[in-house]
């Protein structure tokens, strides 16, 4: 699946600005810790990370549960060419694991998905930051400062530091270190992601 494919899928089940400017900050970070760990194929994690609330909009009770539901029903509307679909059971498991003991039981397994599991709920945080800033941008944020948001549980409450801390583990790398790399991800693309 290409990016613009996958900007068109979302744009059929998500209307808000707010929801689709997160999944473009997610899709973002996918693509930039996909180049980071040297995969294959960067812009399929990028996809993911667009994709990744496409329920979220219309059944937010059902949030990861409804996805499956929606993609496997847009299978034919993105055949391959060779009798399959660009929505693959890859996706489909990638984009539900990340609302993993939180709204379903489909366990990150993957890099990939432990990556989304992670910065789904980070970029979110990392965002608020920036919003707190005089400058309202991710350009001239410090790791300190991030770490000290992150730390202050009242301040963008609704982001799961549980998440981002479990995530950063199962990646297998530091809370700073995943921090740190989803701010320069945002700062590459800084226009696309508001900040």
């Amino acid at each position: 699946m290409k990016i613009e494919q996958a900007k068109e899928l979302l744009a059929k089940y998500v209307t808000g600005e707010t929801l689709i400017r997160h999944c473009v900050t997610v899709s973002v970070a996918m693509r930039y810790w996909a180049e980071l760990l040297d995969e294959k194929d960067p812009e399929f994690w990028e996809c993911v990370g667009m994709l990744h609330d496409i329920d979220f909009e219309k059944y937010p009770e059902q949030h990861c549960v409804k996805a499956k539901d929606i993609l496997e029903a847009e299978k034919q509307n993105y055949p391959d060419g060779k009798g399959g679909s660009l929505i693959t059971g890859e996706m489909i498991h990638a984009i539900q694991s990340h609302g993993w003991k939180i709204c379903c039981d489909v366990e990150p397994s993957v890099q990939m998905e432990k990556v989304l599991y992670t910065v789904d709920e980070l970029t979110g945080l990392i965002f608020a930051c920036a919003m707190a800033r005089p400058s309202k941008s991710v350009m001239d944020m410090e790791l300190k400062s991030v770490v000290k948001k992150f730390k202050t549980k009242s301040f963008a409450a609704g982001c799961n530091r549980d998440v981002i801390e479990e995530g950063a583990k199962m990646m297998g790398r530091e809370l700073g270190d995943v921090i740190w790399n989803c701010v320069l991800a945002m700062r590459a693309r800084h226009e696309e992601c508001g900040v």
